[in-house]
């Protein structure tokens, strides 16, 4: 009873948070590029920079590589593979692009804000512009397509190094721990990032689909896209302005038409000739039409009048005949009639 009662507590805390006024969140700290930062952004460009030249002179590394894909750890521990093969998709692209874009759509909408999901495409985009750039510059070809035993496998149309998996997962994962709004939930994520893009990386070379190298250069490349985000928030604030004031923009001309003020149509009414002329009166707002009305006020005809009660029409000059001396009898005068 008490674990019943303590989750419908926890399940109301949530709905009762997701039910809330969302506030633009103003009061997020945006990260800046500190020296603390360009500290470590230097520091991974120099470790980037040594992995390329050790693969390039056939170091001790390539020899590594070689002897971790005759190892063939995919052979060594079978039992694991099948877990492996689902495993590794949390380092493809696409998928983790659509649950990673889901998650902070949401965010932007709730908090009235287009940051994250910009913040996300400029990652994505760095990550297309630098890694592939790097993996078709250098063409080296993978452990299931070498050639020559001990080579470096350089310059030869592959597109394997850097490893793109390790790359994405780094970036994709860890772009949720550089939107986060505390240091707590900041720590957490940069924590669970690092180690889902350590297993991705080191499950490629489980499956002898890239060298170690590879794997260690992925990691460098996501971790440079990270660490440079900051030099690119003024131009996403500037495109969430831009975008912004774009949609304002096309609402009010959506919206133009309908907020144009009708011209008010002052009604006429007819009256019967030879009635007094009244003074005009204010005009009044106009008042809906019920159902029981038959027509438009203006054009609804006048009071109904008799006969007798009309106005008789005396026609220009006299048809009386002349008046006989007094006495004479004379006809009775035949009424006019109107007609």
């Amino acid at each position: 009873m008490r674990t019943e009662r303590n989750l419908t507590r926890r399940l109301d805390r949530v709905f009762a948070r997701l039910d809330r006024e969302p506030e633009r969140p103003a009061h997020i700290d945006v990260p800046r590029m500190s020296r603390h930062r360009v500290v470590l952004f230097t520091a991974t460009l120099a470790f980037y920079l040594a992995i390329v030249w050790a693969v390039v002179i056939t170091s001790w590394l390539v020899r590594l590589d070689w002897q971790v894909m005759f190892f063939r750890p995919y052979q060594q521990w079978p039992q694991i593979h099948a877990f492996l093969d689902y495993y590794v998709v949390l380092g493809q692209r696409g998928p983790t692009a659509v649950m990673v874009a889901a998650w902070l759509g949401w965010r932007s909408w709730r908090q009235h804000t287009l940051r994250p999901l910009l913040t996300l495409a400029a990652s994505l985009l760095l990550l297309n512009i630098t890694v592939g750039a790097a993996k078709y510059g250098m063409g080296r070809l993978g452990p299931h397509y070498a050639t020559v035993i001990g080579s470096n496998e350089m310059m030869r149309g592959g597109d394997i190094f850097p490893s793109g998996h390790t790359a994405n997962a780094v970036v994709t994962w860890g772009i949720l721990a550089y939107l986060a709004s505390t240091p707590r939930a900041r720590r957490w994520l940069s924590a669970l990032s690092a180690i889902t893009s350590l297993g991705v990386g080191l499950t490629t070379v489980y499956l002898g689909t890239h060298w170690l190298s590879d794997v260690l250069l992925g990691w460098a490349a996501g971790l440079l896209i990270l660490l440079a985000l900051p030099w690119c928030e003024p131009l996403i604030a500037r495109t969430e302005v831009w975008l912004f004031d774009l949609r304002d923009r096309w609402r009010a001309r959506r919206t133009r038409p309908a907020a144009e003020p009708a011209v008010p149509v002052t009604p006429v009414v007819l009256k019967p000739r030879g009635a007094p002329a009244e003074q005009p009166s204010p005009a009044h707002e106009p008042v809906a039409t019920t159902r029981a009305s038959r027509g438009l006020v203006h054009l609804a005809p006048g009071p109904h009048t008799t006969r007798s009660e009309r106005t008789p029409v005396t026609p220009a000059g006299s048809r009386r005949p002349p008046h006989a001396p007094r006495g004479t009898s004379q006809p009775a005068a035949r009424p006019l009639t109107g007609g």
